[in-house]
């Protein structure tokens, strides 16, 4: 089962790798499963700071779910598709929008449906020139249902996610950019370069901190202002009594490099 996601390290950062290059690392029921569980042994791994997601082979990061399953769920009827199929891709949307670490998606191709998906849901992504993007559930009969509908506005905005969502039409990398979906594009040869570098610019500071950021933007982003607001002195107050903080504040008041286990600019220091 593990198969099916590939697993390298190095220091800090971990890279899953989508493994059904056959298949255009479509996202089989196996697949979703077993990626869920990666995911809960790294974010308790205090030793891994940042996950990069990508896809095996030169052809896609993912088409989306996979189709012959699929429709084998929605051929039992609708509670069995919501079970089967719905409930866990947008549990796995879910995981990555809420991770407690920084996860980076390198898009190395063709990204559909699910994959665009799991595109919108993380929090940093960045494109090859070769990436192509689509929504194309429509062409199938149905909506979107990994969060497609509600994420993709949210980026985009309501006119030109309906465009895409409507129509099932590719789009580019450029594109891509342009709507904020990914971060960056970057050559083919570049891109886990790219990852590994926008990995290690974040690993530089507090991994408390960049806990703490990334769950006030999750959590806030869909709320009002005040509430945000909220949300963001909520993570503030549970960084004051941290050794974090004491000791961000004391490296800036010395100016000197912050010292937070695993930070790539104390090994540089050390070095």
């Amino acid at each position: 089962m593990t198969d099916l996601v590939l697993v390298e390290r190095s220091d800090a950062i971990v890279t899953l790798i989508l493994n059904r290059p056959e298949k255009l690392n479509a996202l089989n029921y196996a697949l979703i499963d077993s990626l869920l569980e990666i995911l809960d042994v790294v974010e308790l791994d205090d030793a891994i700071r940042a996950v990069i997601l990508t896809g095996a082979g030169d052809k896609a990061f993912s088409a989306g779910g996979d189709i012959h399953e699929f429709s084998q769920s929605v051929a039992r009827g609708p509670d069995a598709a919501l079970q089967d199929f719905v409930a866990r891709g947008q549990r796995l949307t879910a995981r990555l929008e809420a991770f407690r670490k920084p996860v980076i998606a390198a898009v190395n191709g063709l990204a559909y449906g699910g994959g665009c998906e799991i595109t919108e849901a993380v929090p940093l992504a960045i494109a090859s020139d070769r990436a192509i993007f689509a929504k194309p559930e429509i062409n199938l009969g149905m909506p979107p249902t990994f969060g497609g509908t509600q994420r993709l506005p949210r980026l985009a905005g309501r006119k030109r996610a309906l465009e895409l969502l409507l129509t099932g039409d590719a789009f580019s990398p450029e594109r891509a950019l342009e709507l904020g979906l990914v971060n960056q594009m970057v050559a083919h040869a570049d891109l886990l370069p790219a990852a590994h570098d926008l990995a290690r610019r974040i690993l530089r500071h507090s991994p408390l901190a960049a806990a703490s950021i990334l769950t006030a933007v999750t959590r806030g982003i869909n709320q009002s202002i005040a509430e945000g607001l909220l949300i963001e002195g909520e993570q503030f107050s549970r960084m004051v009594p941290t050794a974090d903080l004491r000791e961000g504040l004391d490296a800036w008041i010395t100016r000197r490099a912050p010292r937070y286990p695993g930070n790539w600019a104390a090994h540089a220091a050390k070095g």
